[in-house]
């Protein structure tokens, strides 16, 4: 497959996670690695073009307009990947002249606010023509500072943390601080060439890295970075090409944020027309095909329903549920149903850890929770401990069919219905139901309105918490019996199809992430191989040209 078809069959590899972002990185990755434009007979070969840019370097250095940056030959191990044989290997400070800056002492106000532009790693991004900064540095600053007066059409390459490899192309006369390090291209090298080139090797750059939770590249290691060097006619043919498939990312990207847009707004708008009459008869409007509603949101819409008397036909001939007075009604309920009070319902208590002190209390016998053990999709994982009769004595008990919920932390309000007799400690909360059905009321703690109440009536910022008093007396909306099972039935059934809906898509972006995989192994491996006779390759928007396995540095 050649770069052209692969643009034209994007609709098969748009599903894939950062599709738009991986063609970005092939195309770059085709550049500088002589695949993307053909390679011309007509062209100076790049071993007489890097002789005239160390004769340049060489008359600088002696004219003190920079200073001489060693760095070591590469031989044939070092070279990273296959180059034309009209290309040569050199490294990075071969080729432009580098240097950082420094931040002056921030207690000295005379160093700042003046009318020099100084930037920070952190306002590189890619940027073909940087301009302006949040900071500026005065005269003062760069004469008592240690800085490189860094001119429009230098390349700005950032060195530190999450930055790293991030680069820009100066627009205007700028300073930078110690995390950035500028370039000037020698002449013969083109700025918006080595711009590509940093930006494609951003991976590696993150590689050679040092540090930990802040890592840095130093000049050191940026100069003696591998540099693979195409004749200049090529360099601005690739420059070009590059604009070009670029461009069509841009209009591609562009295609699928109106897309995603659009979908959107039609979800929102299914959803808001079921909401407002949800029969069976506007059921599709939930689960329309061409403009899928996230499974989240689908899966909250349908609790709110249930708790709201929405989701199945009431019917006269139930039972009716006790009176109960003294609460408040969040929203309104059919008629045939109550609102009560959570501690209403039943017995409900906070847990408790048994003495840590005592090792009689821990030991095989029963699984003891915390927060930890209860999922955000209301299942139990394994438990990391467990107690022995006498903890559980020492516990609070959970038997089947009980209520837990969390009460306190970043994971509070999840909640579970208890399968088997376990101890839980005093951040989780239960509830032992008297006669209601523990799975519809489980459903009424996990909707959206419930949720709300919980951290409404916690505690705390950070840490928010709320006590057994507070949490039992969260109002829930009780219907008949009957009609609880029949809302019961009906989640199960809607969130079935909602977890079958939401498998296809899933499917669909592995099998679009594969395909890209394989494409792009191809487009980057195919020609490799395979070497050229005469120099040249019939690229036509990417076909792959043919190179040799020439990797030593022959300038």
């Amino acid at each position: 497959m050649t770069l052209a078809t692969f643009f034209a069959k994007f609709d098969q590899f748009a599903d894939a996670p950062e599709a738009v972002a991986k063609m970005r990185e092939l195309v770059l990755q085709l550049a500088v690695q002589g695949k993307l434009v053909d390679q011309l007979p007509g062209d100076a070969p790049a071993d007489k073009l890097l002789e005239q840019i160390q004769k340049s370097k060489e008359r600088l250095i002696k004219e003190r307009a920079i200073s001489r940056q060693e760095t070591d030959s590469i031989d044939c191990d070092s070279a990273p990947f296959l180059i034309p044989q009209s290309w040569v290997w050199t490294r990075l400070g071969e080729i432009g002249d580098w240097g950082s800056g420094s931040t002056p002492p921030r207690g000295n106000h005379d160093l700042y606010d003046g009318g020099v532009t100084w930037l920070k790693s952190g306002e590189l991004n890619d940027n073909l023509a940087l301009a302006g900064s949040s900071e500026t540095v005065t005269e003062l600053a760069l004469k008592t500072g240690s800085f490189r007066r860094n001119q429009p059409g230098d390349v700005l390459f950032a060195m530190y943390g999450a930055t790293i490899g991030k680069a820009a192309i100066l627009a205007e006369p700028a300073v930078t601080n110690q995390a950035v390090c500028g370039c000037t291209p020698f002449e013969g090298v083109s700025n918006r060439y080595l711009f590509n080139y940093l930006v494609s090797q951003r991976a590696a750059f993150h590689e050679a890295s040092e540090g930990g939770a802040q890592p840095n590249l130093s000049k050191v290691k940026i100069v003696a970075f591998p540099f693979p060097l195409p004749p200049l006619a090529e360099q601005k043919r690739i420059v070009a090409k590059v604009d070009e498939l670029m461009a069509l990312c841009d209009r591609l990207e562009a295609q699928q944020r109106e897309r995603e847009t659009r979908h959107a707004a039609l979800a929102r708008a299914s959803l808001a027309r079921f909401a407002d009459a949800p029969t069976p008869a506007t059921l599709p409007f939930l689960f329309h095909p061409s403009y899928a509603i996230p499974p989240a949101d689908l899966r909250k819409s349908i609790l709110t329903l249930a708790v709201q008397g929405k989701l199945v036909p009431q019917d006269p001939n139930d039972e009716p549920v006790e009176t109960d007075s003294g609460c408040e009604a969040p929203f309104d309920i059919p008629s045939n149903w109550q609102w009560k009070p959570l501690g209403r319902l039943g017995l409900c208590r906070t847990g408790k850890t048994p003495p840590t002190g005592d090792p009689t209390n821990y030991g095989l016998g029963f699984p003891f929770i915390g927060p930890g053990q209860i999922t955000l999709s209301g299942r139990f994982t394994a438990s990391e401990k467990s107690i022995t009769r006498q903890g559980f004595e020492n516990s609070t008990e959970a038997k089947a069919g009980d209520i837990l919920m969390v009460c306190i932390g970043g994971s509070i309000g999840k909640a579970a219905i208890c399968r088997e007799p376990i101890g839980f400690n005093q951040q989780i909360n239960s509830l032992r139901l008297q006669r209601d059905l523990p799975t519809f009321v489980y459903l009424a703690v996990t909707a959206d309105y419930f949720q709300e109440q919980v951290l409404a009536n916690a505690s705390g910022s950070a840490t928010p918490i709320i006590n057994k008093g507070k949490w039992e007396l969260i109002p829930i909306p009780l219907p008949p019996l009957a009609e609880q099972r029949r809302i019961v039935a009906k989640v199960e059934q809607l969130m079935a199809l909602v977890d079958a809906l939401e498998t296809p898509p899933a499917a669909s972006r592995a099998t679009a992430a594969n395909l890209l995989f394989a494409v792009v192994t191809e487009l980057t491996s195919a020609s490799a191989a395979r070497p050229s006779t005469n120099g040249a390759a019939s690229s036509q928007l990417g076909a792959t040209p043919q190179v040799t396995g020439r990797k030593q540095n022959e300038g």
